[in-house]
């Protein structure tokens, strides 16, 4: 996971770190920001450990390339939902799917000097 970053790319930042920061505060800067690495680095180990007690041994028996969803072809996933053989209907996602007749559309309303439009004092 390199982010697109590559040596030249990040070469390029350090240089614009140095002008920026200075070479004054250079140190203290690359100080506080191997400090912010560090804790991150601790944040993900806890976060995993944490979630490895959480959710016990199963956890380790996850396939996680399986959940990956850049794996999935979009056209793949929809040529099977159209050709999957449709699942029969219970008598309560029947009563479920049955629409309601809509009713026709008003004309939209004109409005003059005369037919002004609602006004609400609190929404201004």
């Amino acid at each position: 996971m390199t982010f697109g970053l590559t040596f030249e790319k990040l070469l390029l930042i350090g240089l614009i770190a140095v002008l920026i920061i200075g070479p004054e505060r250079l140190p203290r800067a690359a100080e506080g920001f191997s400090r912010m690495v560090r804790k991150a680095g601790e944040y993900l180990r806890s976060t995993k450990s944490r979630m490895r007690e959480e959710m016990g041994p199963e956890l380790d028996d996850v396939d996680w390339r399986k959940l990956d969803p850049r794996q999935y072809d979009p056209r793949r996933i929809i040529r099977d939902a159209l050709f999957e053989e449709p699942q029969p209907a219970t008598p309560a996602q029947a009563k479920e799917t049955i629409a309601e007749p809509i009713a026709p559309r008003a004309l939209p309303q004109e409005f003059s000097a005369s037919n002004r439009p609602p006004f609400d004092p609190e929404a201004t």
